[in-house]
C-alpha cells in the first residue's frame, strides 16, 4: 500500500503523502508513499519529520509490514486518515548511512574477490559498520592489504546501479546472495539488486550513494576473531564535509 520512494530514489529526501491509516495506541501512521527507509539488512531506519500544515511531528521510528510502511511519531495528536502530510528526512544521518552501506558492499566485493568468502552477519550505524566472514585462512597482514584494495576500489568512482529481477531469475544466479544463508523470504517475488559495477552485485534493499567516490576514505578499524575461522571486520568512513548530493 506504500510507494517506497527510497527503493528507487536514494537521494529523495522530501515527499508529500497521504495518511492511509492510523494506529493511535502505537502512535504510528501508514502513508501512501514515503522516502523514509524502514530498516533492514543491517541498515537502521530513517528518522526525520512529518508536517501537517505548520505542525511538526517528529518521526522516531519506521517499520514495514504486509500493509506498507509505518511512521512512528512523537506527537500527542495524530492527523486523521486522508490528511496530506509533508515529510523530510534527517538527511545528514541518511547520507552517512548511504556512504557506510556502500563502503560495506565494496568491502564485501573485495573480500569475495580475494577469498570467495560469504558474509555471515553484519550491522551498521552512521559512519561505522561491521561484516562477519568465514575466513579460516586470514592472516594478520591481510588487514592492510584489504584496506588498501578497498580504498583503491572506492577511488575508481565505480557507478552504483539499482535493478529489479523476478524472483525466479534471481534464484538462478546464486552469486546475488552474498550471505552464507539465503535470507530472502519466499514471499518476495521481485528482488532488488544493488550493483557496484565491476566490483559487487547482490540482492539488497538498502540505500546507497550513486558512485563509490562519494564514500571517501574507509578505514578498517578492527578485525576480531569470532572463533573457528570467523572474522569480524569493522570499517569506518571519514566525516562527510558535503552531505548534500
Amino acid at each position: 500500500m506504500t510507494e517506497r520512494i527510497y527503493s528507487t530514489e536514494s537521494y529523495a529526501r522530501e515527499m508529500t503523502a497521504r495518511v492511509l491509516r492510523i494506529d493511535a495506541d502505537d502512535r504510528r501512521l501508514l502513508l501512501d508513499r514515503t522516502v523514509f527507509y524502514p530498516g533492514g539488512g543491517g541498515q537502521p531506519h530513517d528518522v526525520g519529520s512529518l508536517w501537517v500544515g505548520d505542525d511538526e511531528l517528529e518521526v522516531v521510528r519506521v517499520t514495514q509490514d504486509a500493509d506498507g510502511v509505518w511512521h512512528w511519531v512523537a506527537a500527542t495528536a495524530l492527523p486523521k486518515e486522508g490528511t496530506e502530510v509533508r515529510g523530510e528526512l534527517d538527511w545528514v544521518r541518511r547520507h552517512a548511512l548511504m556512504r557506510t552501506h556502500t563502503a560495506m558492499h565494496a568491502l564485501c566485493g573485495v573480500v569475495w574477490e580475494r577469498y570467495r568468502s560469504p558474509v555471515t552477519g553484519g550491522n551498521m550505524k552512521p559512519g561505522e559498520g561491521r561484516l562477519d566472514f568465514d575466513l579460516p585462512d586470514w592472516q594478520a597482514d591481510d588487514r592492510a592489504v584489504i584496506e588498501e584494495e578497498l580504498n583503491r576500489q572506492l577511488a575508481l568512482r565505480r557507478t552504483v546501479e539499482i535493478d529489479f529481477l523476478p524472483r525466479e531469475e534471481a534464484d538462478r544466479d546464486p552469486s546475488l546472495i552474498r550471505t552464507k544463508v539465503n535470507l530472502l523470504p519466499a514471499s518476495i517475488r521481485t528482488v532488488r539488486i544493488v550493483d557496484i559495477v565491476g566490483l559487487d552485485r547482490q540482492a539488497d534493499g538498502g540505500t546507497h550513494v550513486s558512485d563509490t567516490g562519494q564514500v571517501g576514505i574507509a578505514r578498517i578499524v578492527k578485525v576480531e576473531s569470532k572463533g573457528r575461522g570467523f572474522r569480524r571486520i569493522r570499517v569506518a568512513v571519514a566525516d562527510d564535509p558535503e552531505p548534500s548530493p
